[in-house]
């Protein structure tokens, strides 16, 4: 594809886990909520839902959103430590293993030790910081394998072992030290061939200097490992796509996610969506892609509170007017999967999407919901076709052939 360079602004914005299923009489939680301004818009726009990856395929937040950036997810498989690592603010290198890690109480058990909270007890993100400082001090190095630390939200932190030579593709083959269940014993890590077994050795050592440091912690007195990742090698979004972009995003995963594929993470104060309105209105004349990202819809959902979702489906409803008063060019508003509350997770569900520009049919639908959507001009298509249509909207696509 050729790219026409313009001065049309393109804004996307990524309610998680926004599809849903019918939770309460018959009705989804797009259709229960009081929508007035998503449904002006849906009057005069194109609908239709996506396929996050692939059809019956329950997609993670990672895979979720490379498709709706225009990465191909099958083609890129990208690790949870990395997405933890960026968006904490780590820096990856190829001589790097990053990990997701996760606070947990532990207990010895008629000999054994017992993983007795996955999340030690949801410690608050100050305990956090106090935590990993001091695990940062007593652990500075494994070896020649240099130990970086930052503390996420909550119970989460990210590690890197940063190795003194580029790893070999293969050398994050480690499975989870998390058993995904308490009352079980953590998993030992291991190496599934030869160079990430090498990689595992140094995990093994840095765990137990871990359970040296936190072992008179009340809670958080042992440390789980979950996502042993390297960095991927991708094209960066403005090579991709022609485009400067930037993100505006509150939890650490999707800023890696952004990070990852080269948009620049915009730094701004407080974590609510009208601060990210903000932030948004802040960086507009600096970019062309923006990228806005609002968790709580797939919090909720994941959490069975179809209630939850349906108040934050309302709020971002009631704050619409703002966003319509920067005059995008292109908008689109979709989700990165359905999180349906009845089921309490991700799903394979088709994802609702909507797209206004000056260039749409419209006149179909009536209201933003799946149902509404399915009547939709844009029919069901593969999720990273989303950037090639906000690209022919804005007129950043050169015709094709003679």
């Amino acid at each position: 594809m050729e790219y026409v360079k313009n001065s049309t602004k393109l804004l996307l914005i990524v309610l998680d886990g926004l599809g849903g299923l019918p939770v309460k009489d018959g009705k989804t939680e797009l259709e229960i909520a009081k929508t007035p301004n998503l449904d002006r818009l849906a009057k005069i726009s194109a609908l239709g839902m996506h396929i996050p990856v692939d059809w019956g395929i329950t997609p993670g937040s990672g895979p979720g959103h490379l498709g709706i950036f225009g990465y191909d997810p099958l083609k890129h498989q990208i690790g949870r430590g990395i997405l933890e690592a960026l968006g904490l603010g780590l820096e990856v290198k190829d001589t790097d293993i990053a990990i997701r890690g996760n606070y947990a109480t532990a207990q010895v058990q008629d000999g054994k030790l017992i993983i007795k909270d996955r999340r030690a007890g949801r410690i608050s993100t100050e305990e956090n910081i106090r935590i990993t400082q001091k695990l940062s001090r007593a652990v500075d190095k494994i070896g020649d394998v240099k130990v970086l630390l930052s503390p996420g939200m909550e119970h989460r932190l990210a590690v890197v072992l940063r190795f003194p030579y580029t790893l070999p593709e293969g050398s994050d083959q480690i499975p989870d030290t998390d058993p995904q269940r308490e009352g079980l014993p953590p998993i030992i890590p291991y190496g599934k061939n030869q160079n990430s077994e090498m990689v595992a050795k140094v995990v093994r050592e840095f765990l137990s200097v871990a359970e040296e440091v936190l072992k008179d912690e009340p809670k958080a007195n042992y440390l789980l490992l979950r996502g042993f990742s390297q960095k991927p090698k991708m094209e960066s979004f403005s090579e991709r796509f022609g485009l400067k972009a930037c993100a505006i995003a509150t939890y650490p995963m999707y800023k890696g996610l952004a990070s990852l594929v080269g948009m620049e993470v915009l730094k701004f104060e407080g974590n609510t969506i009208k601060d990210q309105i903000k932030a948004l209105k802040d960086a507009w004349k600096d970019y062309d892609y923006f990228f806005f990202h609002v968790k709580k819809t797939d919090s909720y959902g994941e959490d069975g509170n179809w209630k939850g979702k349906v108040e934050v489906i309302e709020e971002f409803d009631s704050l619409l007017p703002e966003f319509l008063e920067l005059n995008p060019h292109v908008l689109v508003i979709t989700g990165d999967h359905s999180t349906p509350s009845v089921l309490k997770g991700h799903s394979w569900h088709p994802v609702p999407v909507l797209l206004y520009s000056p260039y749409v049919l419209g006149g179909i639908s009536d209201r933003f919901t799946e149902r509404e959507c399915l009547r939709g001009e844009l029919g069901i298509f593969p999720a990273v076709k989303i950037i090639n249509l906000m690209l022919a909207h804005s007129l950043r696509l050169a015709k094709y052939g003679a």
